[in-house]
């Protein structure tokens, strides 16, 4: 049986307990620490868990904690010296999204945890929702026929951030959905917004990615709308899918309906669209929360060695996008290329290291088991 492995989360406002409350949950790991500069939010955490200590000093949690692991929840202009200072400490470690402030950022904690052998994970959580990966599974199985676009709105009033725009927010989510359903990176990316409250962080942006075989994504992004909708469209050539997160039940419905051009016209005069307009169901998906086994992933990730799903590399991808999405904005909108895998060495090498690894996977958690 493997030791229990210590674990200690930085960041312990808006974020942070959830991860306090889940990883107490899971058997194969020990929260041995909570560090976080405000004393409050410490010690109302302390009066929930006890048993778990306190700390205001990241370099006291580090060196006096006795920790194999470090979760980083903290404002993003601190993951990457946070993540940089736990990983050369020879901690494990496991960063909330996005991974870091720039690509060049994320490919040197890529680097270390590799040169160390220290497991590297990124918290893209929705890709541990039963939902996602439902649907995961449906567009594998080519149930919707051919993937042609999908629509992400991801919208809500507030919560406004003082030193990203809400792209890199809140769009994460939705980015690392659209990877894992297309499997590949895109093309190009485009971007516009606009800063309505405060100045030069845009808090309203629309991003639109281009992959091969003429597929896209649209990713719409809001502080400023009134109701709060996470909601993602996923249309095929023989079915379409509509993912609502906040729906308590019925998460995923698929809608049998296509449009087909006619095989054969001689004037347009006969041209003529046919519209299909089949039934509505919707796939049974057991009630979990993603968060729990993301966390549980985490912990058996470092038991096991191997490959999280939501590796650093898959962080990597989605701040490049990022990256793109923030000079596009600059140039009014206009498309920045992302070209191909040959032109980043870096992250060429790493998938070239891992192509006989495949992720672990995912043990998902049902009712707290």
């Amino acid at each position: 049986m493997n030791k229990p492995i210590n674990v200690g989360v930085v960041g312990c406002g808006y974020w942070g307990p959830n991860l306090v409350r889940n990883f107490r949950s899971v058997p194969e790991c020990q929260l041995k620490m909570m560090c976080d500069l405000d004393e409050s939010r410490l010690k109302h955490l302390r009066s929930l868990y006890p048993e778990v200590e306190g700390e205001t000093r990241f370099d006291r949690m580090l060196n006096g904690g006795d920790l194999d692991a470090v979760v980083v929840a903290t404002s993003v202009r601190y993951h990457y010296p946070m993540a940089k200072a736990a990983l050369l400490a020879g901690k494990h470690v496991m960063i909330e999204k996005p991974m870091a402030s720039s690509a060049a950022e994320c490919e040197e904690l890529i680097a270390i945890a590799k040169k160390n052998g220290l497991t590297l994970m990124v918290g893209h959580t929705f890709l541990y929702s039963a939902a996602v990966r439902k649907i995961k599974e449906i567009v594998d199985h080519h149930d919707i026929g051919d993937l042609r676009y999908i629509s992400a709105r991801r919208l809500n009033l507030g919560l406004f951030q003082k030193d990203i725009n809400v792209a890199w927010d809140l769009s994460p989510h939705d980015i690392s959905i659209i990877l894992y359903i297309m499997g590949e990176m895109p093309n190009s990316v485009n971007c516009r917004g606009a800063a309505h409250t405060t100045p030069g962080i845009e808090d309203v942006t629309s991003m639109n990615l281009r992959f091969s075989k003429e597929r896209s994504a649209i990713v719409q992004s809001s502080w400023l709308d009134p109701r709060k909708i996470r909601e993602m469209t996923i249309v095929g050539s023989r079915r379409m899918i509509v993912y609502d997160d906040v729906a308590t039940q019925e998460k995923i419905k698929i809608f049998d309906v296509r449009v087909e051009r006619p095989p054969h016209y001689d004037t347009f005069a006969e041209f003529h669209y046919a519209y299909h307009h089949g039934d509505m169901y919707c796939p049974h998906i057991k009630q979990d929360e993603p968060l729990k086994t993301e966390c549980q992933h985490f912990i058996d990730c470092i038991q096991s060695g191997a490959e999280p799903l939501t590796s650093g590399t898959k962080g990597l991808e989605v701040v490049r996008i990022l990256e793109a999405s923030s000079q596009s904005l600059k140039l009014d909108g206009a498309p920045v290329q992302l070209g191909n895998i040959a032109q980043f060495p870096d992250l060429k090498a790493q998938r070239r290291n891992n192509s006989r690894l495949r992720p672990a996977p995912v043990r998902m958690v049902v009712n707290g088991k």
